[in-house]
């Protein structure tokens, strides 16, 4: 627990903070906050353990981290696909070898096939979807578009893998975005198996991949490109949730080996590494890589003046293959356009000789922009992010600007912040694009990395990685503070706008929330307050104000660590945060993730009694005060107090959620002084979301009020 810190605390106070130990509960009732009907009816207490949290297994411990007979399953692609830019359609074939490490024998087999919430005949989504409403923006049009598409795959082969490398076709049926198919024979524990699908599908001109039109051609980002493994563990089985368009991805890690065939003047850009340079650039592009490499200032691979020149391609006509291949990784997305500019810069942690590539792929709209901030801000991802989780695991990190607001794969991020057709852009825009690059490279740790289940759970990617994001980018503005890069504020921070508490009041007020436990596609509203902010306010909370950050710091490391490259579950997080940080956190947990809640802590009343009328004598000081807390919200917060004497002198009571075990409803902390006290101010940096603090400050009343904008 972070420890309370008292400016100019003397022994005389140390002594009182020791009597506040025994101090008796104001009554012999059960003073709970939250009790729904008689108080015997059960524990009503919030610091009570949480019953929805699972028991125990030897899959997953009761600490928080992998059981001894932890598994996972794996799958592993071989995928060939073409791009024909002028009908705009992608066709793939794929080798799926999957490997059953469950110790369950397998008679069927699921896959997600994402590109069918954009098909009129597959899509749930179409089909539930109601009316617009009376404005619509052009972000929400872009983004989540208007006119129904008619996409989704086109599947035209599926075929099983049988003894000595026969093809078969395989009994299978879609079932609007997943597809099952029926297994001959059990597939039993320990076993793999191999079946190959051929399928193609129409470019969207939105969601989460998708193709546009820019000054020099057509660009596309490609992503859910390709039917794809169903996770299979031990919380559901066959996870089987359709894609709504909101909940995103719960994948298996496995090896990709990819070869995408595009126009030979388009630049490619993917998941893994490039396996045939020789083939696809240029020697003078190979030359510019190597020694971009070399330093964290971006490099231009394919400048500005280089677009549409015929001397920046290996090839005159036709067709050229790209090659990539990745390991252990959940999933694979691609870029491919003509019109990309492309720079590149090398990163090495400190203590690493491994050089991580960077590269920012764009089109030259997107300049001067992209050019200024995009790879710098992905090697502050990669930096942050490194120093608070763990290091980035993976040979390059990639960030593509295209017709995509924001969206994330492994190694891959598409982000669409953009100048004006002038070439102009204000601070907010520049914001925009630093922070949506540190948020998508960023999910290369959650949920690429640490696997959490997306499908269900929003908070556990989105919450997390916004939590990371809000230090990467303060970390960005003290970097560049002072250079050509940050000019934005005189002192150097960044005005992030999640992760402060004072940020969330008015969310915190809003009637229509739900718990952000709550299942991604059950979330009617607020869903990125939910999602993203809520999630990265409390826990910026609990580095800062609960546990300290270097107690939070050692025990997320830890999470890191335990779950990269596995499949946690909330209790996982939970569990594992606790054990490692050394506290019980019920009460945090409960009432931050599972209820709607809110803090409202009011500063009641401030009295002063004379010390010698309590003990006999002032040998503690002249003074005994008590200040008087009222819990008027259902949250359990700690109570911090910032109290000022009339020579100007301030001391600064840090106190823990622990006070309101032995009553939710008030608590009266209580110290000696000799000196007089004229100001008492309750949360008064405004750290735990209080949504009334106009009941948070006592003033003396012999002591003029100072105007709250002049404090």
């Amino acid at each position: 627990m972070k420890k309370s810190c008292t400016p100019g605390a003397s022994l005389a106070l140390a002594f009182a903070l020791m009597l506040g130990l025994f101090a008796a509960p104001s009554s012999d009732a059960q003073n709970w906050r939250n009790v729904d009907g008689d108080v015997r009816s059960g524990n009503h207490s919030m610091f009570r353990p949480i019953d929805s949290w699972p028991d125990a297994t030897p899959v997953r411990g009761a600490s928080g981290a992998p059981g001894p007979q932890y598994w996972q399953q794996r799958a592993d692609y071989v995928i060939e696909a073409s791009l024909d830019p002028e009908t705009h359609w992608i066709t793939g074939s794929e080798r799926i070898t999957y490997h059953n490490n469950s110790p369950d024998p397998l008679t069927f087999l699921w896959l997600q096939l994402d590109q069918n919430v954009r098909s009129l005949e597959n899509s749930r989504t179409y089909a539930i979807e109601g009316a617009l409403p009376e404005t619509i923006s052009p972000a929400f049009r872009r983004f989540v578009g208007v006119d129904k598409f008619d996409g989704g795959f086109d599947i035209s082969r599926v075929q099983l893998v049988a003894s000595g490398g026969r093809l078969v076709n395989a009994n299978y049926r879609v079932n609007d975005t997943i597809m099952r198919i029926a297994l001959p024979e059990a597939l039993e524990p320990g076993e793999r198996m191999s079946f190959e699908i051929d399928w193609s599908f129409l470019m969207p001109d939105n969601g989460r991949g998708a193709k546009e039109r820019v000054d020099d051609g057509w660009l596309y980002v490609v992503a859910q490109w390709f039917p794809r493994m169903s996770v299979y563990d031990d919380v559901n089985g066959w996870q089987t949730e359709q894609f709504m368009g909101r909940g995103e991805f719960y994948l298996n890690f496995g090896s990709y080996d990819v070869k995408l065939t595009v126009p030979y003047d388009h630049i490619v850009d993917a998941t893994g590494e490039l396996q045939n340079p020789d083939e696809v650039l240029t020697s003078e592009q190979q030359r510019r890589l190597k020694k971009a490499y070399t330093s964290e200032e971006p490099m231009f691979i394919v400048g500005p003046d280089d677009v549409m020149d015929a001397s920046s391609r290996p090839a005159r006509s036709g067709t050229l293959t790209w090659h990539f291949k990745a390991d252990d990784v959940r999933d694979f997305a691609w870029a491919s356009s003509k019109t990309f500019v492309w720079d590149a810069a090398g990163f090495s942690y400190p203590d690493d000789e491994r050089v991580i590539k960077v590269h920012s792929l764009y089109p030259r709209r997107a300049m001067p922009l992209w050019d200024k901030v995009s790879t710098r801000a992905s090697i502050v991802t990669l930096e942050s992010y490194g120093d608070m989780s763990m290091k980035y695991p993976y040979p390059k990190a990639v960030n593509v600007n295209g017709p995509v607001g924001g969206m994330e794969y492994p190694m891959v991020a598409f982000c669409g912040a953009r100048p004006a057709p002038d070439g102009t852009y204000s601070d907010g825009v520049e914001r925009a694009l630093i922070g949506v690059t540190i948020h998508e490279v960023g999910h290369n740790w959650v949920p690429m990395i640490i696997a959490s289940d997306e499908r269900k759970w929003t908070w556990m990617d989105e919450g997390l990685n916004t939590f990371l994001q809000y230090y990467a980018e303060q970390r960005y503005a003290e970097k560049f503070n002072g250079t050509d890069v940050w000019t934005q504020t005189t002192d150097g921070t960044y005005p992030s706008r999640r992760g402060p508490a004072p940020q969330i009041v008015d969310y915190m007020k809003n009637p229509a929330q739900v718990p952000i436990m709550t299942e991604s596609d059950l979330i009617q509203s607020n869903f990125g307050n939910n999602g993203y902010a809520k999630p990265a306010t409390g826990l910026v909370m609990l580095r800062e104000q609960i546990l300290g950050p270097d107690v939070f710091d050692d025990a997320f490391r830890e999470y890191s660590r335990r779950w990269a490259f596995r499949h946690p579950q909330p209790a996982d997080f939970f569990r594992s945060m606790e054990e490692a940080a050394g506290e019980n956190l019920n009460w945090f947990w409960r009432g931050w993730f599972y209820t709607t809640y809110a803090n409202d802590q009011k500063l009641a009343a401030v009295t002063d009694q004379a010390a010698d009328s309590l003990l006999g004598n002032s040998d503690y000081g002249a003074h005994y005060y008590r200040m008087r807390i009222e819990n008027e919200g259902q949250l359990m917060m700690p109570v911090q107090l910032r109290v000022t004497y009339e020579d100007g002198s301030e001391d600064f009571f840090d106190l823990p959620a622990d006070v309101w075990r032995a009553n939710e409803l008030e608590f009266t902390k209580g110290f000696f002084s000799d000196r007089k006290v004229t100001r008492v101010e309750l949360d008064p940096n405004a750290v735990f979301a209080d949504i009334d603090m106009e009941d948070n400050v006592w003033t003396a009343p012999d002591v003029e009020t100072e105007p709250a904008e002049n404090r």
